[in-house]
């Protein structure tokens, strides 16, 4: 665990946390690697490698699409590319996506928090995911990257978690594995935590986050006074 020397929070006082999803919570790099490159397949394109698709993961299926699409990505081949993926990946979005070693446990030692989740993912997926999971029940609030107008790294969804759960600013915690997440937290003033571990982690170094962690059962340890396993 690694904290900014910089940061003199209190984090006894944080009361919410806020989730990313992909790379955060679940190890979703192959199901959604497997998905763009069947989409690719379809359209009489070769594949291409997991880690080059895991790249592009982390703004929204659109922008997943036309990065995965390069120079075939016009706008009509956007739009069927999309529509291919977004049925195969629902079909497919759980063969391989599972949560993150620790993952388990620290929400449940978190459970006193109020925790959500904020992610570009489409919110339909979001929620079916992390209900068939069994993870949906920790959290109160499970917004996607059609919740609103923006997505990440825009505030707005961090900004209506707060309203929602009546927290403010140096009471929240956003947690993720990019620098889009922690964009977010600071647009939205909150604190901020950068996960090593998930597929969007080397972006990381760029923003440094308030704290790091290796696994997320170090939360519960910072956070409440539970030990990390």
């Amino acid at each position: 665990m690694i904290m900014d020397k910089h940061v003199t929070a209190n984090w006894k006082q944080v009361r919410l946390l806020v989730f990313d999803l992909d790379g955060t919570l679940v190890d979703s790099k192959q199901d959604l690697a497997l998905s763009v490159n069947a989409m690719r397949t379809d359209m009489g394109l070769p594949t291409l490698s997991l880690d080059l698709i895991a790249s592009y993961v982390g703004q929204g299926v659109a922008l997943l699409v036309r990065r995965s699409l390069g120079s075939y990505a016009t706008a009509e081949n956007v739009e069927e590319g999309l529509a291919f993926f977004l049925k195969y990946y629902h079909e497919h979005m759980l063969d391989n996506t599972l949560p993150y070693p620790g993952v388990a446990e620290a929400l449940e030692k978190l459970a006193g928090k109020k925790m959500a989740v904020l992610t570009n993912k489409p919110v339909n997926f979001s929620r079916e995911m992390l209900t068939r999971l069994g993870f949906a029940r920790h959290f109160s609030y499970i917004y996607g990257g059609n919740s609103f107008p923006q997505k990440k790294p825009d505030p707005v969804g961090l900004h209506k978690l707060m309203e929602d759960l009546k927290t403010s600013a140096h009471e929240t915690l956003m947690v993720g594995d990019s620098d889009t997440d922690v964009l977010t937290g600071r647009n939205a003033g909150v604190l901020t935590c950068g996960v090593t571990y998930g597929f969007g982690a080397h972006t990381l170094e760029k923003v440094s986050p308030d704290l790091m962690i290796d696994d997320m059962r170090q939360l519960p340890a910072l956070l409440n006074g539970h030990h990390a396993e």
